[in-house]
């Protein structure tokens, strides 16, 4: 089914052109990921496709029977409203009768009445699948307390209710969904993105996405759009293909556009030659020349922030942590932590939100004390500390000035200087938008300017919390460069697994109640490993596990124990789901007790969970099944 059709569409933002004469198509089933520099019209793509925007030039069609769902970067609420409010707000018969179940169970005190009644409409309306899938959703993203009013939110929180939100709200729609993404894994831990990337591929639903985060583009997507020059270009195929396409892509355009000017050069000279009275002919010729001439005066400008930093000299003595320990009342951070950093160490931090991954760098740096032990700090050592928190600023401070404020020059590798307007010129803020307000910034080019500014200060220590969020894959991509090349010392936070798997050679995982575990690996060591650990062992022989290592997944056959393992799943998830249909039959039996509803209840809930257990294994090893 044909879903969203655009024809020849142009938008500009000010004077600036984002796109020209765009044409592209969607198709049911498609699952797309777009590719842009920041402040090149990417989310403003997407708010078109949802209605919220309009373009300037050219027609927009979308199937009369396709519901359009928009998960936003920044999502609107209803501020006084509950998060359970907020996340049913959907006009639905099913919604408002999930809404009255959970407002019913989260209260205090429990009308039975009030909560036999819920559960009748719940059955009434077949809706029990639909719940324990909202329950999947709402406890994979952490979201718990539903009375909280969502003003009170942080805004990691927010944008999981608005996950939650957007995920539900397409529930409701069975057919014929265009699911529109705008960094949906921000704000989100590994665990959360990869319960996610699950569920998408699971999920009957048509995707427009804009990610940084390739191995969940990998893993979701199988289309490309870039856009690039105002133009759209669309590649088939993973993140490597487009890159290497993309390449291709380019060093054609260059090959055309050196035919173009050797052309343009012999056209030049004829008209030069040209009488001013004009045949047919000539003046056919002439038409063509303007053709030829704008070809020829094309610029295919890979534009990318290189990062050629002056790092400040580094000692011989870096960091030393002995016997540290640090709590907030009864929350232990850190339980006799010992380490001592070495010249050049590139250090991962992982952990859950709240396991203090944040409290231990600003230890670190001198900005939080220990409660007991000490942290000595290398007198060369010199912080850069690229936070969450992002730019701090007057909203009427202009881009330069901002610059000009940390230094008027900036010492470069290989000798010699650059002004603050030759650097900001670098991280591609042109002469023309250096005196913009900082106010007026994309979020993206905030993270670029944040960059720039902690760079800009020669550290030989860089702390990175989260850099790679709001950040443009092209630039990410560089700034990987850079960090691969950097002499100093490295410590990173990150959600981000291509990034981490790119610069660290090994992490501290913190695994809460003060222990931190230093892992001699990056990250998809880290995950392979812990996987292994909650699989049970098989007792194949060696050299059949090493052929499975290595061949490719298609070709994987299902060992004897999987296949029994198989087998049985089959049976147990047909029982599950008739248990789960009887205990409902029972609930909406007249004069059952209260207790007896609890309990039936309370069963139907581990009936979920067990099937959404079950389910996901049955997938994975029927991946290997027909083999």
């Amino acid at each position: 089914m044909h879903y969203v059709s655009a024809e020849k569409i142009s938008k500009t933002w000010g004077i600036k052109p984002l796109f020209s004469n765009i044409s592209f198509h969607i198709n049911e089933g498609d699952k797309i990921a777009l590719i842009a520099r920041n402040g090149t019209g990417k989310s403003s793509l997407l708010k078109i496709l949802a209605g919220k925007d309009t373009v300037d030039e050219g027609n927009i069609w979308i199937h009369k029977d396709v519901t359009v769902a928009l998960f936003e970067q920044d999502p609107q609420f209803d501020e006084d409203a509950t998060v359970l409010d907020n996340i049913f707000h959907y006009r639905h018969p099913v919604a408002e009768a999930l809404r009255n179940y959970e407002r019913i169970v989260a209260a205090a005190e429990k009308d039975p009445t009030e909560y036999a009644n819920a559960l009748a409409r719940l059955d009434e309306l077949g809706a029990w699948d639909f719940e324990a899938k909202v329950h999947q959703i709402l406890g994979k993203l952490n979201i718990h307390n539903l009375t909280q009013r969502v003003k009170k939110l942080s805004g990691g929180q927010r944008k999981r209710v608005a996950l939650a939100q957007v995920l539900i709200d397409i529930g409701f729609e069975h057919k014929h969904v265009l699911l529109i993404m705008d960094e949906p894994t921000n704000h989100l831990d590994v665990e959360m993105v990869e319960w996610l990337e699950n569920y998408l591929n699971q999920q009957n639903v048509t995707l427009l996405m804009v990610t940084h985060d390739r191995y969940f583009l990998e893993d979701v997507c199988d289309v490309i759009w870039e856009m690039d020059n105002e133009q759209l270009y669309t590649y088939r195929g993973d993140y490597q293909d487009y890159l290497e396409k993309k390449a291709a892509r380019i060093e054609n355009t260059l090959a055309n556009i050196d035919k173009a000017r050797n052309l343009y050069r012999k056209e030049l000279e004829w008209m030069r030659k040209q009488p001013r009275a004009r045949t047919t002919k000539s003046k056919s010729r002439q038409d063509n020349f303007y053709e030829v001439e704008g070809k020829a005066k094309q610029k295919i400008v890979e534009t990318q922030v290189e990062l050629q930093v002056k790092m400040n000299r580094l000692g011989g003595k870096v960091a030393e942590l002995k016997k540290v320990y640090k709590s907030y009342g009864d929350k232990v951070i850190l339980k006799g932590f010992d380490y001592t950093f070495k010249k050049g160490e590139r250090v991962g931090i992982i952990g859950k939100n709240g396991a203090g991954k944040t409290t231990f760098l600003q230890m670190l740096q001198g900005f939080e004390p220990a409660d007991s032990g000490k942290i000595n700090i290398g007198e060369t050592i010199v912080f850069g500390n690229f936070s969450q928190q992002g730019l701090e600023f007057k909203e009427d401070m202009r881009l330069i000035e901002y610059v000009k404020n940390i230094a008027e020059n900036f010492p470069l590798a290989g000798g010699g200087t650059l002004s603050a307007a030759q650097f900001l010129q670098l991280f591609l803020f042109p002469p023309e938008q250096q005196y913009t307000y900082l106010s007026k910034l994309s979020g993206g080019e905030k993270k670029r300017l944040q960059l720039l500014s902690v760079l800009f200060r020669n550290p030989n220590f860089l702390i990175l919390d989260e850099p790679t969020n709001d950040l443009d894959l092209p630039t990410l991509s560089v700034l990987e460069n850079f960090l691969s090349e950097y002499p100093g010392c490295l410590l990173i936070v990150s959600h981000d697994r291509y990034f981490m798997d790119r610069l660290v050679d090994h992490m501290f995982v913190f695994e809460g109640d003060g222990e931190v575990r230093d892992f001699p690996g990056n990250y998809t060591q880290y995950r392979m490993e812990e996987k292994s650990k909650e699989k049970p062992k098989e007792t194949a022989p060696v050299q059949e596990a090493v052929t499975t290592q290595t061949a490719p997944k298609n070709k994987k056959k299902l060992s004897f124990n999987e296949k029994r393992e198989f087998d049985q799943l089959g049976k147990d998830i047909p029982a599950l789901e008739k248990e789960r249909g009887e205990i409902a039959e029972k609930m909406a039996a007249p004069g059952i007790a209260y207790d007896e509803i609890q309990k039936l209840s309370d069963r139907i809930t581990q009936i979920g969970n067990l099937l959404e257990e079950k389910e996901m294994r049955w997938l994975e090893l029927s991946e290997y099944a027909e083999g």
